[in-house]
């Protein structure tokens, strides 16, 4: 008689570097294997939606691939030769070379790197509390969020907005600058709602006809770097044809006779000249807005990835500002909830033994921190050792050439915990295998809504995969880091931070699955205020003092204080006359789940779109090998004709592996590292490239 499989239903949140943080009901079987992974319909905003790749959770979790046991270098860097070891010697030459870099060339040449593998806080954030403990040189976080975060605190004073929830009872949903039917499948859930129930329109604003803008009622098609001058162009009607609220921004607002006066000039016209759409379609979507009371503006991160990011998301942000969308439900604008949470991670962190005279390193910069950049080493001694966890630079990272050659580096002793064999890994000195999320405890949030939850350890790791604090007790003792962090449990760093940030405890906030923290409607709306000290929106920036990161970095002293289209993107030339965008894909997030075979069937390999009327213009058909380049370096992919971007506008999806590219070299060999006002970051989707049908030789594999 056969014997049917035990399948419980257990509940976490999904901890990858999406703002959704999905809530999930997952099948667990015989408390030793996942089956199926739901959305969670106890959830508000998750609604019983889940993207597809975590959906198919358990091929990645089960992947026969997945590394299992330490291991050790034995061949030449890169060779991806390595030899099985305990944990004991993995963990003993880690801290030994770790205490010769320290010996011979200080703390500081030893860097421990991380970013949002996990968005759990205690297996993310933890690796900190060794820098800090151990005076190692710090981490500046810039690779993704510091400028959009300024660049809507700039406007509002904090990281926090509408309920978006309220998207699904709005008349008019405009989603700005993000893919979401790609990167974050709820905004359509609730967006949906509205139109199904309210005959809501939806828009979108993007650099190309995506999957989000194919769904879309009103379609805005522009330039990458030119969100700024489209949304000048937007209140200039608003302001010309009687839309402007002028009672409540003479309550609410800074400075709106002076907004107004400075966009007499900034007409549709104007716009569209630097833009790209046509003047009708400016006009139609400004009348639209102001006509449209609930105006939800959905604001994300993709148009920030720019130069002149900060300021393009905050002149998208001053539009409610002027229309009075702010005051009613279901209008307003949201981006992220970063303001609301207010966890003190102080001892997942190690706070108490910060010391701020130890320099931070800017991770973006890691390709001229690793040779030897003066500036970007902040005029300190070289990095001699790095502990890697929850990232990939070797491909995610801009500046790939300086980044290769930083890790081929023979006196650069690198180790690198991993779930795969990661491009990063392959060269690394010491690979460790780590747990994925329902293997250990943690603690997650929602950036882009407004829960907190515990993600409760399902499973058991195969092999001898170890969590992130696992990782970090056993360093910290060969080590002698001496914190209390070092000493707790997961649960119980979680617990102390859930009660020094007044949220209860652990056992309460697992009763609850997943906790709704969303300020009341007069706060969400800021009824009562905006955030900054004199209670106004701001139209008129302050870059020079800003809410969020690092203040002066890049050139922030050029930034236009009011909205406008600033023109510090790296625009097309003579030699460069392309502008690529390098947007995410629907079945990889960064470079996770391009291991799994379900994701890589679905996005194939690399290719770039081109105008139709660029590539006969350059004797390109689709389907051919085209090399990409700049001063930076080139890549080589395939060509796809596709007619949903302007001329002269170049769009490559997701960030496949090096060696999946013709020749080896991926996508971020052409971005740069350059810090972006005010407060640092990394423009992906700022560049000027020159493209060319590739060569016998370029577009053979290497």
């Amino acid at each position: 008689m056969n014997q049917h499989a035990k399948v419980d239903i257990r509940h976490s949140t999904c901890p990858h570097d999406c703002p959704s943080a999905c809530a999930l009901d997952i099948e667990v079987i015989d408390g030793r294997s996942i089956g199926r992974v739901r959305g969670s319909k106890q959830q508000t905003y998750t609604a019983g939606v889940v993207c597809a790749k975590v959906a198919r959770y358990a091929e990645r979790i089960h992947h026969p691939d997945r590394l299992l046991y330490p291991m050790r270098r034995t061949g030449p860097k890169g060779s991806g030769q390595f030899a099985r070891i305990s944990w004991d010697e993995a963990l003993d030459e880690v801290a030994a070379r770790f205490d010769q870099a320290e010996r011979e060339f200080g703390a500081e040449s030893v860097w421990p790197y991380y970013y949002a593998g996990t968005m759990g806080l205690v297996m993310r954030d933890g690796i900190n509390r060794l820098a800090h403990v151990k005076k190692y040189s710090r981490f500046y976080s810039t690779i993704c969020a510091n400028i959009a975060r300024v660049g809507f605190a700039i406007g509002t004073g904090k990281i926090a907005g509408v309920d978006p929830r309220e998207m699904g009872v709005s008349d008019l949903v405009v989603i700005w600058g993000t893919n979401p039917v790609n990167t974050q499948v709820n905004v359509m859930t609730h967006a949906s709602r509205a139109r199904k129930e309210r005959g809501a329109k939806i828009a979108a604003v993007d650099v190309y006809n995506n999957d989000t803008m194919k769904q879309a009622d009103i379609k805005i098609l522009l330039r990458p770097g030119t969100d700024g001058a489209f949304a000048c162009g937007v209140m200039h009607v608003l302001f010309r044809e009687g839309y402007a609220d002028r009672a409540y921004m003479d309550r609410y607002t800074d400075c709106p006779d002076e907004l107004e006066a400075h966009l007499a000039t900034r007409t549709p016209e104007w716009a569209s000249n630097i833009s790209g759409v046509p003047v009708e379609e400016i006009e139609a979507f400004a009348r639209l807005v102001g006509q449209t009371k609930r105006a939800f503006f959905r604001l994300g991160y993709g148009f920030t990835r720019s130069r002149n990011g900060a300021t393009q998301m905050h002149a998208a942000l001053c539009i409610p500002a002027v229309t009075g969308a702010w005051q009613y439900e279901g209008g307003g604008a949201f981006f992220n909830n970063a303001s609301i949470w207010q966890f003190n991670e102080s001892i997942i962190e190690g706070h108490d033994a910060i010391d701020q005279t130890t320099r931070w390193l800017d991770q973006s910069k890691i390709g001229r921190i690793l040779t030897g950049d003066a500036d970007a080493l902040k005029g300190g001694g070289p990095v001699k050792a790095m502990l890697i966890q929850n990232t990939n630079p070797a491909t995610v990272a801009p500046e790939q050439a300086l980044v290769r050659r930083g890790f081929a580096r023979e006196d650069l002793f690198v180790a690198v915990h991993e779930q795969f064999m990661t491009e990063t890994a392959v060269m690394a000195d010491i690979v460790l295998p780590a747990t994925m999320f329902m293997e250990h405890d943690d603690l997650y949030y929602g950036g882009g809504h407004q829960h907190i939850s515990v993600g409760a350890k399902l499973i058991d790791p195969p092999g001898e995969c170890r969590s992130n604090h696992e990782v970090l007790q056993g360093l910290g003792r060969r080590l002698n880091a001496v914190h209390a962090g070092f000493e707790m449990t997961p649960r119980e760093l979680i617990d102390a931070t859930l009660r020094k940030s007044g949220h209860g405890d652990i056992e309460t906030l697992e009763a609850d699955l997943w906790r709704d923290i969303q300020p009341d409607f007069r706060t969400s709306h800021y009824l009562d205020g905006f955030a900054h000290a004199d209670k106004k929106f701001h139209f008129k920036a302050d870059w020079a003092n800003p809410p969020s990161g690092k203040p002066g970095l890049g050139p922030w002293e050029q930034m236009p204080s009011l909205p406008d289209h600033w023109t510090v993107i790296e625009e097309a030339d003579e030699a460069h006359p392309f502008r690529l965008a390098t947007s995410p894909s629907r079945s990889f997030l960064n470079t996770s789940f391009n291991e799994t075979p379900s994701s890589i069937a679905r996005e194939g390999s690399p290719t770039v779109m081109i105008h139709p009327e660029d590539a006969t213009s350059l004797g390109i058909a689709d389907g051919d090998a085209v090399t990409l380049g700049n001063t930076r370096g080139e890549t080589t992919l395939t060509a796809r004709l596709f007619d949903g971007l302007r001329r002269g506008v170049l769009v490559a999806e997701s960030i496949h592996p090096n060696k999946a590219h013709i020749g080896g070299h991926g996508v971020n060999m052409l971005t740069g590292a350059e810090a972006v006002a005010p407060v640092g970051g990394a423009a992906f989707h700022d560049n000027k490239v020159w493209v060319k049908k590739a060569t016998s030789a370029s577009g053979r594999k290497s």
